[in-house]
């Protein structure tokens, strides 16, 4: 308990902040809030028939009057607490079936505010108006948390007797190779290259992923398909032997010369004979119950947009032209397939000119045809089934290219809300996450997607404002390098268009198998491999810039997550340089060390994953926001400038008054981290703090 002056310097303090002048009153726009956790919106996620109570912080005394408008009704609000800081407003609404659009409106006086999901405002936008979609539930368990990508073929070879063989068969003209020095670069074309990586390697790694405080496995493609990043399916009901289990080896590889697959018998003898298929599922399925047992879950890739020339559908490379017994014939090879619809053929004149519609013109990637064929719909949905049910039992999917599903807008929405009604009857708790890069508002209304890979309010801000570069190294801009304004702009627009419930289990990735190494994006270099080789990647990077990522990745809303390397140090241009080979036994153990601190962090202070998110202060290469929840805090603040700077913090704002300290959960700097636990002492509701260069900052509401 505080002394009875230092009460008097609180009540004196809340009459400068709030009250200003008796004379002129002044409304203070960074003291509302509200936002759709459960500290404002209760139940968060409701139910058709369900009330829900709705609140509004404001400043103490600085309102006369408190408005929530539902539908454009305005409501009165009560209040119904008060703070030493602030008041709290609710009023009590009924849902239905319908969405319900909200926002507030202040009083003070002749001064009127709006506020909505992009804050305080003096003309209401209601494109960022608060919304309420009854019956749209998250899954609880991806609110926070940590996931890691996998790209299988280049995490850990745990079997070697599954390996791709060298010259196995034939892919898109070449033979397929098998690398044998696993530090090897990826090459420029190495889509016929194959490390070995699979399923019995991850098992091998859980309990480095475990220690490392993982909660989410996340699996690039895992299906049946004859390139090494199996975005080309060859058979969704199979995983692909070769990250699974091969109990027939027999067989011969190509000859040299060969480029008819209908020879690469070792291939075809694991694409065709169901013992290799069911024991790699087998296998699987084994894997995911170790998994679970450590309390992790599992997400799967999706690649329902498009599939593979070697598709037994389409049978372009015609590896299944001698298994009538077991196997339609394909779409190529017969006009009469039973598959034909499945895709879109540009002429009806067989076999002259049997040319079809693949996916941005790739004939390796054929695109389906869903418009076409209604049993191409109800297989896919199948599918979708199949993987979230026993005995697989895998904890969602992740959806690639989701928004190009189909030939029109129509369908496309169509399609998603029967896969999400099938998924979420075969597995209530499964999560539906799409890739998607830019509005995702359409998608993201309760019933077609849960969330997606968080690109436009996470990775693109966050890039963009420590290193001024392109995601994929491709380009630089100085004007976006170290600027407040775009950064909190685009974090801001971004969120509110996803909505608070996507955004909590947003996907939020530094790197992918998609885009460069962020740790490569440190040495703000634009190229790629094919231009500048791949040293060029490793050259002058600035761990202390990557440290400064990882603690934002850490402590801003949404799934931090982690893709496979990037905690050892690994260093990439764009596809395919970013998917070089995990460093066992090279790793960067100071990396790995921060990367476990930092994740221990996150899971420890719930406030973390599940608080508040506001931002605070804005500087030239410096920004702070705070986490918060009903009776906790944190500010996170992060300093990107070349030189120490000192900032003052209105920590107020996130409910730290003046009997509040804090102190210092992690700090980064150049050449390292602490978590020595150093207090600060508040004056006044602000954090006056002195920043090292090129640093991050996490400090945390003390516990007295």
């Amino acid at each position: 308990m505080r002394i009875t002056g230092e009460m008097g310097n609180l009540a004196a303090w809340e009459k400068r902040l709030f009250y200003m002048c008796s004379a002129r009153p002044t409304l203070h726009p960074r003291a509302l809030f509200s936002d759709v956790t459960s500290d404002y919106r209760n139940p968060a996620e409701p139910e058709p028939g369900d009330e829900v109570t709705i609140r509004l912080r404001t400043g103490r005394y600085n309102v006369d009057k408190a408005y929530l408008v539902v539908d454009n009704v305005e409501r009165v609000m009560t209040r119904v607490r008060s703070e030493s800081l602030f008041d709290y407003y609710e009023a009590k609404i009924n849902v239905g079936t319908d969405k319900i659009y909200y926002y507030f409106k202040v009083e003070l006086g002749r001064t009127v505010c709006y506020y909505n999901q992009i804050g305080a405002i003096k003309e209401l936008n209601p494109y960022y108006n608060f919304q309420i979609t009854p019956g749209f539930k998250t899954p609880a368990w991806a609110k926070g948390a940590v996931m890691y990508q996998i790209f299988v073929d280049r995490f850990c070879n745990g079997d070697k007797s599954n390996d791709v063989l060298d010259d196995e068969y034939n892919y898109i003209g070449e033979h397929v190779c098998q690398v044998k020095d696993w530090n090897k670069y990826p090459a420029q074309m190495g889509i016929r290259e194959f490390y070995g990586g699979d399923l019995k390697g991850v098992l091998d790694k859980l309990d480095y992923l475990q220690e490392l405080g993982v909660e989410v496995i996340y699996f690039n493609p895992l299906f049946v398909s004859p390139s090494n990043h199996k975005y080309d399916i060859q058979d969704y009901d199979y995983i692909d032997p070769h990250f699974g289990v091969i109990v027939d080896d027999e067989g011969e590889v190509l000859r040299e010369g060969d480029t008819d697959n209908t020879h690469a018998t070792r291939y075809i003898s694991r694409v065709t004979r169901k013992s290799n298929l069911e024991a790699s599922n087998d296998f699987f399925a084994k894997v995911v119950q170790e998994i679970h047992s450590r309390g992790m879950k599992v997400i799967i890739d999706g690649v329902f947009n498009h599939c593979g020339s070697f598709n037994k559908w389409l049978d372009k490379e015609h590896i299944y032209r001698d298994s009538a017994d077991e196997y339609a014939p394909g779409a190529y090879e017969r006009y009469e397939s039973p598959y034909h619809n499945f895709f879109k053929f540009y002429s009806n004149q067989w076999p002259d000119n049997n040319s079809y519609d693949g996916w941005w013109g790739h004939d390796t990637l054929p695109k389906l045809n869903y418009e076409g064929s209604k049993e191409l719909e109800e297989y896919i949905l199948s599918i979708g089934r199949k993987w979230v049910s026993a005995p697989y039992n895998v904890d969602g999917w992740r959806l690639d290219v989701a928004a190009d599903l189909g030939y029109s807008p129509e369908y496309n929405h169509y399609f998603w809300k029967r896969f999400r009604e099938e998924v979420k009857k075969a597995n209530p708790d499964a999560i539906i996450l799409a890739e998607h890069y830019g509005d995702s508002y359409e998608w993201l209304q309760g019933d077609e997607w849960d969330t997606i890979m968080n690109y436009d309010a996470f990775m693109e801000p966050v890039t963009w404002f420590l290193t001024g570069m392109e995601k994929h190294s491709d380009e630089a801009r100085p004007d976006s390098y170290g600027n407040p304004d775009y950064f909190f702009g685009a974090m801001h627009h971004n969120m509110a268009r996803m909505g608070g419930q996507s955004v909590a289990i947003s996907m939020n990735e530094l790197s992918n198998h998609d885009h460069s190494r962020f740790l490569t994006r440190t040495n703000r270099t634009v190229g790629r491999t094919n231009t500048l080789g791949p040293e060029a990647a490793n050259n002058n990077v600035n761990k202390a810039v990557f440290k400064e990522a990882v603690v934002m990745q850490m402590t801003l809303p949404g799934a931090p997550t982690v893709y496979y390397g990037d905690e050892a140090g690994v260093c990439g241009f764009t596809d395919p340089d970013n998917r070089r080979t995990y460093p066992w036994g090279h790793e960067d153990t100071e990396l790995i060390d921060f990367h476990r601190t930092a994740i221990k962090m996150h899971k420890e202070n719930d406030v973390l994953r599940k608080g508040s998110y506001k931002s605070l202060y804005s500087a030239y290469n410096v920004v702070a926001y705070g986490r918060f929840t009903s009776d906790d805090a944190a500010i996170i603040i992060v300093n990107n400038n070349d030189d120490e700077v000192r900032a003052r913090i209105p920590a107020w704002e996130v409910g730290l008054g003046f009997d509040d300290d804090v102190e210092q959960l992690l700090v980064t700097f150049e050449g390292g981290y602490s978590t020595d636990r150093l207090g600060y002492h508040l004056q006044n509701g602000w954090l006056d703090i002195g920043l090292r260069k090129t640093s991050a900052v996490v400090l945390h509401k003390m516990k007295w």
